[in-house]
C-alpha cells in the first residue's frame, strides 16, 4: 500500500468521531420544563476535560451543570443552554430536575445526592 492510499491513524480516529457525531440524536422529555432535550452520547475530549476538572476540584454539581450545557441540544442539534446559563441552572432551577437531566445526558448513574450536596 503506497502512502497516497494509506489512511493515517489520525484520519481513522477523526472519521470514527465524525461518524459518531453524525448519528441520530436521542431525546429526553423534561416534563417539568415542558422541554424536549436532544443529545448525543459523545462529546469532544475538550468538553469532557472541563467536566472532569470541575469534578476533581470538588465541584461535582458544577460538573453536572457543565454536562447539561455541553450536551443538551434542540431538535436541530443547536445548544439549548449557553455557558452564561450556568448560574441560573445552579441557583434558579429545580436541583432534582438538573440532577436527573445530567444523569440522562451522562448515560449512567450519578453519585448519591448526599455526596453531591457536600460539594
Amino acid at each position: 500500500m503506497n502512502q497516497s492510499t494509506k489512511t493515517s491513524a489520525i484520519q481513522r480516529a477523526q472519521a470514527h468521531f465524525q461518524t459518531k457525531l453524525a448519528g441520530a440524536l436521542k431525546m429526553h422529555y423534561v416534563e417539568e420544563w415542558q422541554l424536549e432535550v436532544y443529545y448525543r452520547d459523545i462529546t469532544t475530549l475538550k468538553q469532557e476535560s472541563q467536566v472532569i476538572e470541575l469534578a476533581q476540584a470538588g465541584k461535582s454539581v458544577e460538573a453536572l451543570v457543565a454536562t447539561i450545557i455541553n450536551k443538551a441540544l434542540d431538535k436541530d442539534g443547536k445548544p439549548l443552554f449557553l455557558p452564561a446559563d450556568k448560574a441560573a441552572l445552579l441557583n434558579e432551577a429545580d436541583p432534582t430536575i438538573v440532577l436527573n437531566l445530567s444523569k440522562v445526558l451522562n448515560g449512567g448513574e450519578l453519585p448519591p445526592v448526599e455526596e453531591l450536596e457536600k460539594n
